[in-house]
């Protein structure tokens, strides 16, 4: 695989661009003392976060019973938006990566399994909306990853072919839903990702350990 079939990139957010968990992880322990739990350690918490809401509750409480996650779901929401970009930063070597993208001319932005609510938000603290011709939240779309609909929608506002497109992703729906869509599935090593987790089995075309390798990986473009 060569850096120049690439001529658009997109990325999840949460594990991928971005290091939201710190946030995540603080919404979710307020939510739990509100609701008569212990908080649980960043540590535990951290590789679920990249797994959405849901997973998270289930990760802190695992014998929580199926009607209460609603309730403490909103919770989570509500607590989430009162923190949301607080302690949230790119990772690291992406701030160099989407500079050498804008020197290349190469369009980027989001697909993400996060409602727009949060998304937008955060993009605007960290600066990078008007940057980012492709914003799709989970909620943009009747369907979130790994649906292809999400997908299609970020090539189409990229204005790129899904075959010229990277999409980068630290969870396995995000590279299943690359393949599906036909674009070139990028696996970002660095995020949210378990022990238990297999990413030598999931489907990607490359696999990048840093963000500074990406930019070693197009240092040879322009």
């Amino acid at each position: 695989m060569k850096a120049k079939q690439i001529k658009g990139v997109l990325f999840d957010l949460d594990g991928t661009l971005a290091d939201t968990a710190p946030d995540m992880v603080t919404a979710l322990n307020m939510t739990l003392q509100v609701n008569g739990y212990e908080p649980v350690p960043f540590a535990q918490l951290r590789a679920s976060a990249s797994h959405g809401s849901i997973a998270m509750i289930k990760a802190a409480i695992p014998k929580v019973k199926d009607d209460e996650i609603p309730a403490l779901q909103q919770s989570l929401f509500d607590h989430y938006q009162q923190v949301n970009g607080d302690n949230c930063k790119l990772f690291s070597g992406l701030e160099n990566f989407l500079q050498r993208l804008t020197e290349l001319a190469i369009p980027y932005g989001v697909i993400t399994n996060k409602p727009a609510r949060f998304t937008r938000p955060l993009l605007n603290r960290l600066g990078l909306t008007p940057q980012m011709p492709a914003i799709v939240s989970g909620d943009t779309t009747l369907h979130s990853k790994p649906h292809t609909a999400p997908m299609f929608l970020g090539a189409q506002q990229l204005k790129v072919s899904p075959k010229h497109i990277l999409y980068l992703g630290d969870a396995e729906r995000d590279l299943v839903a690359a393949k599906a869509a036909g674009m070139i599935s990028g696996l970002a090593a660095w995020g949210y990702i378990s022990d238990q987790d297999n990413p030598n089995a999931w489907p990607a075309d490359l696999s990048f350990v840093s963000g500074e390798q990406l930019v070693e990986f197009f240092s040879k473009l322009g």
